[in-house]
């Protein structure tokens, strides 16, 4: 009688336990469905991935808005050049094509502006795009500091005495040019006086061209 009671008691025993194994292997089982337990360990690298892209996202922001800055810098430092004709005709280095530091400065440029994004968030989801610009940028403003500092180290050296005389008669006439309280003829007359004596020395950019015809046809006067 006690042996059949003590299989009894043992039957209970291993029913008890099968019971709290299997609720114990449905509820990892329903941990893993909703990503809890070991899914979750095995998921938290997934779960840093989003971050750890923000935080990327970011630098490469930063990166890019520093880019377009410097970007925007040059021009104007470029533009003092295009606009102010006399200061051109200081430094005439910086639009002589045949010195090496003037060709670089400027084929950066044209490759710095081509990469140039219509908007700065373009090239958030475009590492390669980014980096791209972003290096051609470092190259412009290197290549224009170089070019500057040559240009202001050398200023008028390169030519001879006659030809500095030339250079400075041709600013003279470019004050005319420039000069609203001269007359439409006044300021045509000196134009081409200005460009007579820089004829086979330098080249004006186009745009001082175009600047400087405006004034003379009187469309800046206003």
């Amino acid at each position: 009688m006690g042996l059949i009671i003590r299989l009894v008691e043992l039957l209970v025993l291993l029913a008890s336990l099968a019971g709290v194994l299997y609720g114990g292997w449905r509820a990892l089982a329903a941990a893993r469905s909703h990503g809890l337990g070991f899914g979750a360990a095995l998921a938290e690298p997934a779960a840093e991935e989003p971050a750890a892209a923000r935080q990327s996202s970011e630098v490469t922001w930063q990166a890019i808005t520093r880019a377009v800055k410097a970007h925007d810098h040059t021009d104007t430092r470029w533009l003092e050049y295009e606009l102010d004709v006399a200061k051109l005709l200081d430094f005439p280095l910086m639009t002589d094509m045949r010195n090496p530091l003037t060709e670089r400065f400027h084929r950066a440029k044209l490759r710095a502006d081509l990469l140039r994004p219509a908007r700065a968030e373009d090239l958030v989801g475009d590492p390669a795009a980014a980096r791209e610009y972003i290096d051609a940028v470092t190259d412009y403003v290197t290549a224009f500091d170089a070019a500057e500092t040559e240009a202001r180290r050398r200023r008028r050296s390169d030519f001879s005495t006659t030809e500095q005389q030339r250079i400075a008669r041709a600013q003279s006439m470019l004050r005319v040019a420039t000069d609203r309280s001269a007359t439409p003829q006044e300021r045509e007359r000196g134009y081409q006086l200005a460009q007579r004596e820089l004829d086979g020395l330098i080249v004006l950019p186009e745009r001082v061209r175009a600047e400087l015809e405006r004034g003379i046809s009187g469309e800046l006067d206003g």
